[in-house]
């Protein structure tokens, strides 16, 4: 009994281990053919139109559905203690600091992360990539390349868009429904949101959140299983693991960048 369950976490193990390494060789290779792939613009900035524009909606109705909710628990919040007018500056620096982020990048995950996975997961079963093995063109190159450099710059967009539509939803709820005046929740913002810590972090953070989404998308669609069940099993683990991933990293982020 002894025997079989170390036979079988050494089997484990090594699979395991397989598995880093295989993902760590192609996460480089597509740092290495970063350069060919930004040359031909034109197919990143497909990409960007394909997973930034169609996820524009979800982003832009999520992001002012959070303002709301930000502008009145603030309020409610912040009125206990007579300081209502730093709603502005509360909704601005949860949103460029931490909301904005993260949900940007967890409906990314959802939305163009699944997309993703899906698409090279069904070139791996039609043998679409095979062939071009066969044709002497790199998949990786041709195919993966440009869509993680699309998923990269589009998802520091995203989360600007989203920040951005959360605080005009934070000034409707806090200015125009409850009557926070509008001079003090401007104010308070400017002066209380510094560019480079407040913002600079937040693009930082997106950043980081748009390399693993994207990259952990991209990986589980070209390990998957030729097969519609390997698809679909593949496409699901792409979007627990993306979203796992990035409030993993978020909360490796937050705790550097505020210690310093």
């Amino acid at each position: 009994m002894i025997t079989r369950w170390l036979a079988d976490m050494g089997a484990w193990t090594r699979q395991m281990l397989a598995d880093w390494g295989f993902a760590a060789r192609l996460f480089f290779k597509l740092l290495g053919m970063s350069g060919a792939a930004l040359k031909r613009f034109g197919l990143v900035r497909d990409q960007i139109h394909f997973l930034g524009n169609y996820s524009l909606a979800i982003i832009l109705v999520s992001g002012l559905f959070v303002g709301f909710v930000l502008g009145l628990q603030g309020y409610y919040t912040l009125q206990r203690y007579g300081s209502a007018e730093a709603l502005g500056l509360l909704v601005a620096l949860t949103l460029v600091r931490e909301l904005g982020p993260v949900v940007a990048a967890l409906l990314f995950a959802g939305r163009a992360g699944a997309s993703l996975t899906a698409e090279i997961g069904l070139m791996r079963a039609g043998e679409q990539l095979t062939a071009l093995e066969m044709m002497a063109v790199d998949p990786v190159q041709r195919i993966l390349a440009p869509r993680f450099w699309g998923g990269i710059l589009a998802l520091p967009l995203l989360a600007a868009v989203f920040s951005a539509v959360g605080i005009l939803g934070g000034y409707v709820v806090g200015v125009l429904l409850i009557g926070v005046d509008a001079g003090s929740f401007w104010s308070q913002m400017q002066g209380g949101v510094d560019v480079f810590k407040d913002v600079g972090n937040g693009i930082i953070k997106s950043v980081v959140f748009g390399v693993a989404v994207t990259f952990i998308a991209l990986l589980q669609g070209y390990v998957a299983k030729p097969t519609p069940e390997g698809v679909a099993s593949a496409t699901t683990r792409s979007v627990v693991v993306s979203s796992l991933s990035v409030l993993g990293l978020d909360f490796i982020l937050t705790a550097m960048m505020f210690s310093v």
